[in-house]
């Protein structure tokens, strides 16, 4: 049956879509994972950690570890046709593994679009002539504020190191009208909880229909950016200064390679910009066609993915060589990461541009698009997820479209906490704790140890060459049972050991906000631990029998799997394996 372009599954009136094309698939897994961070961070880790010599070992964990962990979750959703939670029916006793990426989607989608609600506020702002950060004749502005475009020389050097530069001032006053701290929360501030709920109303109209409004939305939203992004690029290297920024990017430094958080970065670059241990590329490739060739997916996703992030760093790195020249200061003073360098650096650049607005309305409206397609594929995994668990009733119309209604309001009002005079503060707690690198790397980690020494890895190896028509290259094997688990935990001990509370500029967060943080990390690893002593305690028999139960699949209780219609028997080994006990 079809419908719209959209293969439909019917089991008992349930319903469950497949993407109309492939293409569908692989821009929503390029809109999703290429976020933010390629744009913003990995330029900054570049030129921090040896410039070109980075590649290094970013290919290395690109290679064993960000693509071989990427394909296991896109091939686990492919083959179980289901979300986050119960494609870990797969192996039952790290069903705890689905509930984990379920929660740390689950707190991403709160934090993530206020970063979109900020860039909607600034894009709403460039309009303005002048650029109102480029000067210090507003209300908001202090007696410490010195303009945007003011040159450095000698002379002022040391006086304009005690001064605050109107770009800042209009970031902290102006936009957040930030307070002294978390304990102080001070009024929500409307313009942004306006253009929050502008942007949470976008996203459900994105995402309410399914699949087959996001397989189609992504179309536009996954590739416009690269248009903004080769604008930008032809316009920042024209700018005199812009090779220098370039040769500072990409210049290498090989001595860097020795220090081991230049691997840690490059590692939980890889990670993060992979997207991987949140559940959504399960939840996308549950969508897939079972026959669907994944592994040549992945490669091509892997591809796209890291061209962005050397793309941008180009883009960025050009206009920042412009800057530093046009100001006299050197480069490193004005490269930043993360919303320093969205919310202030780039501005700032584009203040000291001619036709100003132009750029800054072209590159808030990129930070929109690129964030956008992360946040409601984000979404859609989150809700695929529930949907899996609950099964018809929220499959049903119009109750899907009133439980993604309600999803989304909850995260509405969640976020209406970081648009207050405080929120700033709060942002920051879930930024650097609710989808932290140790998070993402605790949920990898399992991933390789539930499907390789419990479901068998050679075994979920013959399921793929089922799927596919032939096997991976045994590199991915060595990877899941090696290479991936072992950075994994090397990077989370690493990251425990020189673990450090949170902070934000010169201000240090008082011991209840920190408990609050670190409870947020928490949620989500423990419910690996809690789910399987749950599962152990309540199955009957010996513990070695215990065992034995679940890590056997129950994917032939779904009556619409469809690893069921394939040539394959799925019970033959497992019946060699264990009996199940009965009462």
């Amino acid at each position: 049956m079809a419908k719209r372009g959209v293969d439909v599954e019917l089991t008992n009136n349930i319903k469950r879509e497949k993407w109309g094309h492939q293409v569908d698939f692989i821009l929503s897994c390029v809109g999703f994972a290429v976020g933010l961070g390629n744009i913003w961070r990995f330029p900054y880790l570049c030129y921090k950690n040896g410039g070109g010599a980075f590649f290094i070992p970013y290919i290395v964990c690109l290679i064993g570890g960000g693509i071989p962990v990427f394909f296991l979750e896109v091939a686990i959703g492919q083959y179980t046709s289901r979300g986050g939670i119960e494609a870990w029916r797969i192996c039952p006793l790290f069903q705890g593994i689905g509930y984990a990426t379920t929660v740390v989607c689950f707190l991403l989608n709160n934090y993530y679009i206020i970063i979109l609600a900020w860039a909607l506020y600034y894009l709403g702002m460039s309009f303005q002539n002048p650029l109102p950060w480029a000067n210090c004749d507003n209300d908001w502005n202090t007696v410490k504020c010195f303009r945007a475009n003011i040159t450095v020389t000698d002379e002022n050097k040391a006086e304009l190191a005690n001064l605050d530069s109107s770009v800042n001032e209009f970031f902290k006053y102006k936009a957040l009208g930030i307070s002294a701290g978390i304990e102080y929360p001070g009024t929500i501030k409307w313009e942004l909880a306006l253009c929050l709920l502008a942007v949470w109303i976008v996203c459900y109209f994105c995402i309410f229909q399914g699949i087959r409004m996001t397989g189609k939305v992504v179309y536009f939203t996954a590739t416009f950016p690269y248009v903004i992004l080769t604008i930008l690029l032809v316009r920042g290297l024209t700018l005199d200064g812009a090779v220098d920024g370039v040769i500072y990017y990409l210049k290498p430094n090989m001595t860097r390679l020795t220090d081991s958080q230049v691997w840690v970065d490059a590692g939980t670059q890889i990670f993060f910009s992979y997207a991987v241990g949140l559940g959504a590329l399960t939840a996308l490739g549950s969508y897939n066609k079972y026959h669907n060739n994944c592994y040549r997916d992945c490669y091509i996703i892997g591809a796209i993915n890291s061209f962005t992030s050397i793309y941008g760093g180009f883009v960025i790195f050009s206009v920042l060589g412009y800057m530093a020249k046009e100001q006299n200061i050197p480069i490193d003073e004005v490269a930043d990461k993360g919303p320093g360098l969205a919310f202030i650096a780039y501005p700032k650049a584009v203040s000291l541009m001619p036709l100003p607005q132009l750029w800054a309305v072209l590159f808030f409206f990129m930070i929109i698009m690129v964030g956008l397609d992360s946040q409601f594929v984000g979404v859609e995994s989150v809700i695929t997820a529930l949907t899996d668990v609950f099964g018809m009733s929220l499959r049903r119309r119009p109750n899907r479209e009133i439980f993604i209604a309600v999803i989304c309001a909850i995260h509405y009002c969640v976020g209406l906490s970081m648009v207050t005079n405080g929120g700033m503060y709060v942002f920051q707690i879930f930024d650097y704790y609710s989808a932290s690198g140790m998070s993402l790397l605790c949920v990898s980690f399992f991933e390789c140890i539930a499907i390789c020494y419990c479901y068998g890895g050679n075994r979920f190896f013959k399921d793929i060459q089922d799927m596919i028509g032939y096997r991976p290259l045994p590199w991915i094997l060595v990877c899941w049972y090696i290479v991936a688990p072992g950075v994994s935990l090397g990077m989370f001990l690493f990251m425990v050991i020189e673990f450090a509370w949170v902070t934000y500029a010169d201000y240090e967060y008082p011991t209840w906000a920190l408990a609050f943080g670190l409870s947020l990390a928490c949620s989500s690893m423990i419910c690996i631990p809690l789910t399987l002593i749950y599962k152990v305690c309540t199955t009957k028999g010996t513990l070695e029998e215990r065992i034995a139960i679940l890590i056997t699949p129950t994917l032939n209780e779904l009556e619409d799997w469809e690893g069921r219609k394939s040539k394959k028997a799925y019970d033959e080994v497992d019946a060699k394996k264990v009996g199940r006990i009965v009462d």
